[in-house]
């Protein structure tokens, strides 16, 4: 089994490069409209030099496999503030968009947990679409045509039943650009594999499976009996499937992420998921970001059932 890892967000041992320098509302009314934009300004501009730092960082490292921050353009999709931060900053976008054509990654989004499609409110349906909208247009800027935006189900007021079919629902009105963005993760407290990957096929979209969230939310069922299907959601988008992984801070903060990935555990899920795909994409969300990527790379070199290709990316086979 073919084996590539990512990390999430701005580089941990590059502080200055990371690309989420922010402004809040109470800053941008303070300071005076004319004097907030210009200062805005130079914060977008700050942070799209930045995320190009970052990637020609992940090409030097080797990494092809990569989540980009939502926090790179202050204050978009505040409701009382409307700005253009594509148009303005097209010099930008095309600059960081040219180098991705030139050196292939798999990118992806991930909407922060206040994105709640099955909201029984309307307005946070509303502002959650809004929001989408804002992550495909960053998307469309960087010319990322197959990049996919995760989301977790969301919310389970009025029990499971009826909050899996209001995020159908809700799905169904999106447009089709939304829809063909967006896949679905198992959560750690709400929607199980089996509940995440029952909805992701009745919409014919992928399934992120997540293990740590499968860990802190499994009740007897056994992850092998879903795998074969979790992965055949994959199978029409020309990807590999792509997985989450992490370990836990501790026992008693079970469902905290750790800054580094455990290696008995990671090698666990490997054998696990082996028999039921040649190829897939591990995204590491531990907190030491690509310091913890690295650190894993170097722990399963001295193993002889792994054969590294490179920085980022190995071969696996289960020796029984």
């Amino acid at each position: 089994m073919k084996v590539r890892l990512g990390y999430v967000g701005g580089p941990g041992s590059m502080k200055e490069f990371r690309y989420s320098k922010t402004m809040t509302y109470k800053e941008y009314q303070k300071l005076g409209e004319e004097t907030a934009k210009e200062k805005l300004d130079k914060i977008i501009k700050d942070n799209l030099t930045n995320l190009l730092k970052t990637l020609k960082m992940n090409h030097f490292y080797q990494i092809t496999f990569y989540r980009l921050s939502s926090s790179m353009i202050p204050l978009a999709t505040h409701p009382k503030i409307t700005f253009d931060y594509i148009t303005p900053y097209q010099k930008e976008w095309q600059k960081i968009a040219g180098y991705l054509a030139k050196h292939s990654m798999r990118m992806d989004m991930h909407p922060d947990q206040f994105c709640i499609l099955n909201s029984t409110k309307e307005e946070v349906v509303q502002k959650s679409i809004t929001y989408l909208n804002y992550h495909h247009n960053l998307l469309q800027a960087l010319n990322l045509k197959n990049a996919k935006l995760i989301l977790h189900i969301g919310s389970g007021e009025g029990g499971k039943e009826a909050s899996l079919k209001r995020f159908s629902d809700n799905f169904r009105r999106l447009p089709l650009n939304l829809k063909q963005e967006i896949i679905l993760e198992n959560d750690d407290k709400i929607y199980t594999v089996k509940d995440t990957l029952k909805l992701c096929q009745e919409l014919n979209i992928p399934m992120v499976l997540d293990y740590h969230h499968y860990l802190c939310l499994k009740k007897g069922e056994k992850l092998k009996d879903d795998l074969k299907e979790i992965f055949a959601t994959w199978k029409n988008t020309g990807m590999p499937p792509k997985v989450h992984f992490s370990s836990p801070k501790s026992k008693k903060e079970f469902r905290s992420h750790s800054d580094y990935a455990n290696l008995s555990t990671f090698l666990k899920f490997l054998k696990e998921i082996e028999p039921f795909t040649d190829e897939v994409d591990i995204m590491l969300e531990c907190k030491a970001k690509e310091e913890a990527l690295f650190r894993l790379m170097r722990q399963l070199r001295f193993l002889t059932n792994v054969k590294i290709i490179n920085n980022t990316c190995f071969f696996y086979e289960n020796k029984k």
